[in-house]
């Protein structure tokens, strides 16, 4: 399944060396290694940990535009399996509705006005082992050291080096960070990070139901935040993200099945006929973070390492994705043009490129969650008069589903489904 390097082999060269072989890191590696520029990939996770059902419980709203990416680099088909249910394949989002609290309003996209999916669902389980599949197929450019972990590294004028534990040396002329959101790669080269929190958590887990959710997305906004209803394949199985107050999050954890059920139904609703959890609970702590520049000598962040924002949108690894295909497509060229692709020239072009986009996503996003985590009665009417307003605009409206389907701004060619 995966490319482990020989633990015999002391030195390992490569053009490109990204610490953290997540959704981000383990995409950015496919596209660069079907290219013909050789990555090594350092992840301190077990490749097999990773894909396990109980590791994290999330699922990923992957936009039109970045499945486009998936499929570009390879990774798509492996996902795209045909397994129904929980733990396989992947779940068009058809229909996305839209509602504030108790109101009848709503805002309603239709996938029919677009001609194509909005996007699709899938377990990040099944995005893990769709990377790990391709990375495989990809082994004469790409190579996995997994579970692994950096004793040091250093970045000099001509390349990059790092050293694992065991000894082993890594060199090549370009360090990636994609390791997340507490990125220790970021972190020692003292790039700054601008954050703060939301005081809410996301509660995640997988539920089964009576009725078929017909590939329709729900987003409700509640006085303590959003609670979404995503479709997975099958059609009686979704995942939530419930977003409550940190303060009570802990006491609902702790809830016995019969009154933590209690309390989520009193929240979903009997629209879909008897509800079910049928996967562990997880809690995350939801945050907003930026670091104000993404690159140094010879380093690059993406992903998390880079920006993260509330997942009221959906939209945090799909701008992960959409660095992938910036980047991707700068070091290719560069690639094909002899020019090192640890110049500062390559990584400013990157960084013009992603930093407003990112911005501005942060900006709408954290703009959305104070808009509608309140029961201020003003505000409550201006927003449900809103979303109304908005659904009975068919030119703006067009324009929001776009915006979600990732077809908006400067697209890289991954994301208009064009070659490199």
């Amino acid at each position: 399944m995966t490319q482990i390097s020989d633990t015999s082999t002391r030195d390992i060269l490569a053009d490109v060396l990204i610490v953290g072989g997540g959704l981000v890191g383990g995409t950015l590696a496919c596209a660069l290694a079907q290219h013909g520029i050789s990555v090594a990939v350092i992840d301190s996770e077990d490749p097999q940990a990773l894909v396990e059902e109980t590791y994290d419980g999330r699922a990923s709203a992957i936009a039109l535009a970045c499945q486009r990416v998936l499929e570009g680099v390879g990774i798509w088909r492996h996902m795209d399996s045909g397994h129904v249910g929980p733990g396989g394949g992947v779940q068009p989002i058809l229909d996305i509705r839209v509602t504030d609290t108790d109101s009848p309003l709503h805002l309603h996209y239709d996938s029919q006005s677009v001609g194509s999916p909005m996007g699709y669902m899938a377990e990040n389980r099944t995005m893990r082992l769709g990377i790990l599949a391709r990375l495989a197929e990809l082994k004469d450019k790409a190579t996995l050291i997994a579970p692994a972990r950096m004793a040091d590294h250093g970045r000099e004028a001509d390349g990059v080096w790092a050293t694992l534990t065991d000894g082993r040396t890594i060199r090549a002329k370009l360090l990636v960070a994609a390791d997340g959101r507490r990125s220790k790669v970021r972190d020692a080269a003292g790039i700054r990070l601008v954050s703060w929190p939301y005081h809410q958590s996301g509660i995640v887990m997988t539920v089964q139901h009576e009725k078929d959710h017909r590939g329709t997305a729900h987003e409700r906004f509640l006085t303590s935040g959003p609670f979404a209803i995503l479709p997975l394949p099958g059609g009686h199985h979704s995942s939530l993200v419930w977003t409550e107050k940190t303060r009570l999050v802990e006491s609902i954890m702790a809830l016995d099945d019969d009154m933590f059920h209690a309390e989520l139904m009193e929240r979903f609703g009997t629209f879909l006929g008897e509800v079910k959890v049928v996967s562990k609970r997880f809690a995350y702590p939801l945050t907003l973070q930026f670091a104000p520049t993404y690159i140094d000598r010879r380093l690059v962040l993406v992903g998390d390492a880079a920006h993260g924002m509330h997942p009221v949108a959906g939209q945090g690894m799909n701008f992960g994705l959409r660095d992938v295909a910036a980047l991707a497509e700068q070091l290719v060229e560069a690639h094909r043009l002899g020019i090192d692709p640890g110049s500062a020239g390559v990584l400013e072009t990157y960084q013009r490129w992603r930093r407003f986009d990112n911005l501005l996503m942060l900006g709408l996003t954290d703009g959305i969650v104070r808009l509608f985590s309140n029961d201020i009665a003003p505000l409550r009417l201006a927003r449900t008069l809103g979303l109304a307003a908005v659904n009975k605009l068919p030119g703006l409206k067009t324009f929001f589903m776009r915006h979600a389907m990732g077809d908006v701004g400067r697209l890289p060619k991954l994301m208009q489904g064009t070659a490199l």
